[in-house]
C-alpha cells in the first residue's frame, strides 16, 4: 500500500476545489434537469413577481382567465400557464418580468433546497 503525505495547505485547497466542482455540478444538474414553464408556483410567488394582489389573482381564477391547481389549501400555478395568461394580455407585464419570474423562482426552489438539507 503506498501512502502520500499532502500539507494541510494542500489538502485544504484540494477539498475547497472538489466542493466548488461538486457545487456546479449540482447547480448545472438541478438548472438543465426540469424544464422551468413545467414548474409549478404558489400564489405567493405569482403576485410578488406579477406584482398583483392576492384578491387580483383571485379574480383571475374565478373568472376562469388562469387554470391552477389546490393541493391542500394551497394554490399552485404553472410557469407555462401564467406565461400563457401574460401573451393573452391580461395582465400587463413584459417578457423581462417573466424571465425575472423563473429566475427568481429557481432561487426559491434552491433555498428550500438547502435548508431542508440543512435540516
Amino acid at each position: 500500500m503506498e501512502v502520500i503525505t499532502v500539507e494541510s495547505k494542500a489538502y485544504k485547497e484540494l477539498v475547497a476545489k472538489i466542493n466548488t466542482i461538486a457545487q456546479f455540478v449540482a447547480e448545472y444538474q438541478s438548472v438543465n434537469a426540469i424544464n422551468p414553464e413545467e414548474e409549478w408556483i404558489d400564489s405567493f410567488e405569482v403576485c410578488s413577481f406579477l406584482n398583483i394582489s392576492q384578491r387580483t389573482l383571485q379574480r383571475l381564477r374565478s373568472k376562469g382567465a388562469i387554470t391552477y391547481s389546490v393541493i391542500a389549501g394551497k394554490t399552485y400555478y404553472t410557469i407555462a400557464e401564467i406565461k400563457r395568461m401574460l401573451n393573452e394580455r391580461r395582465i400587463r407585464s413584459s417578457e423581462e418580468a417573466m424571465q425575472n419570474l423563473i429566475t427568481n423562482h429557481q432561487r426559491y426552489v434552491e433555498q428550500r433546497r438547502v435548508a431542508k438539507a440543512n435540516k
